[in-house]
């Protein structure tokens, strides 16, 4: 006697629930999956939105606390049927707490960074993927302690690679001050950061990295080392990625934090 349709959904499901038990990971959705790949790569061809959350402690001799919250959109425009130019921008709104007798600390908007990248579709002979382009700092900040007050710009890359739920790679940036006020130091900056994560079969991407960035003017390198660890869902049929981290200071340049968390929500408009 063959079962009936609602017994064969029933019997259906069960398996695949006995499976998931079994193995301690969902059926795959292809989907999903490459959503959650593309996420690991800082020039793939998806809309994304980061809306980023930082906190850190122990700036200056008063301790005081810092909170940056980064307003990320990552747009790709299609250049030609083989190129895209990739657009990156950072928009800090910065909250930070006295840290030295005497400073009253000071919120509002920071400097934007704005990225361009051309980044080709395919990947090389050897499965990596690159970007390279220009990067431009654009003195927004509302207040003199949150900006440099200075135009700025120079080159910016990225080299990685994906392979068996691995990403690996770098992305780079060196700029120079080219106008802007007078009266405040010239800016001469280089930012790296290597990165090295991993995502699940449950789209559950656990990753290290450093944004280490070098002030010539000052001669110092401020280094944090970020562990982080993201999950991709969907809410209302709609993809977002939630991400948690620990941030650890290994260098102890002046006014630079000891340690800090980080949060961040991942709005994703697929094609």
């Amino acid at each position: 006697m063959q079962p009936t349709n609602k017994n064969h959904i029933v019997l259906k499901t069960i398996a695949t629930f006995s499976l998931m038990l079994q193995t301690g990971i969902s059926v795959a959705d292809p989907t999903q999956a490459d959503l959650a790949k593309q996420l690991s790569n800082p020039v793939a061809d998806l809309i994304s939105v980061p809306i980023q959350y930082n906190h850190d402690v122990g700036l200056g001799p008063d301790n005081g606390g810092r909170n940056i919250t980064n307003i990320q959109p990552v747009i790709p425009f299609e250049l030609n049927a083989e190129t895209n130019i990739i657009s990156r921008t950072i928009l800090p709104v910065v909250n930070y707490q006295s840290t030295y007798p005497g400073d009253n600390g000071a919120s509002g908007i920071g400097d934007i960074t704005q990225s361009f990248f051309y980044s080709p579709k395919a990947l090389t002979a050897d499965g990596w993927i690159w970007g390279a382009g220009l990067a431009v700092v654009i003195p927004t900040a509302n207040k003199e302690d949150l900006g440099s007050g200075k135009w700025s710009a120079g080159p910016t890359a990225v080299l990685l690679k994906q392979k068996d739920g691995w990403t690996y790679g770098g992305l780079i940036n060196h700029v120079d001050s080219f106008a802007g006020q007078d009266n405040r130091d010239y800016v001469s900056s280089t930012f790296v950061q290597p990165f090295l994560s991993f995502t699940t079969h449950t789209y559950t991407t656990f990753g290290i990295n450093t944004e280490s960035t070098y002030n010539e003017h000052e001669a110092e390198w401020t280094v944090p080392i970020n562990l982080t660890v993201a999950q991709l869902a969907k809410i209302g049929g709609h993809p977002v990625q939630f991400m948690i981290g620990y941030r650890k200071y290994v260098t102890n340049p002046t006014d630079t934090p000891e340690h800090g968390i980080r949060a961040q929500v991942t709005f994703l408009f697929p094609k």
